[in-house]
């Protein structure tokens, strides 16, 4: 499976929106400072994911996390 993601810094209480297959080699990634946006931002911890078949439908999700109504949709359901 896939996954659209969101992560939670704890430092800056930001969020960061990404797809993976491997959801927890991603994270490992992402704390251990190997993303450019995300190693000043550390520590991350998981907050929301969605599973998906396919990798395409894992972007498409992470694409629209990123619009002004992927963003209303996360806020009008509480998960950011």
């Amino acid at each position: 499976p896939y996954f659209a993601y969101i992560l939670k810094s704890l430092s800056h209480g930001t969020y960061y929106y990404g797809s993976t297959g491997n959801i927890e080699k991603r994270l490992k990634e992402h704390n251990a400072g190997r993303q450019k946006y995300t190693k000043g931002r550390r520590p991350w911890q998981l907050h929301y994911s969605e599973p998906f078949k396919t990798r395409r439908e894992a972007m498409q999700r992470e694409q629209y996390f990123k619009t002004i109504d992927g963003y209303n949709y996360l806020k009008s359901n509480k998960i950011i």
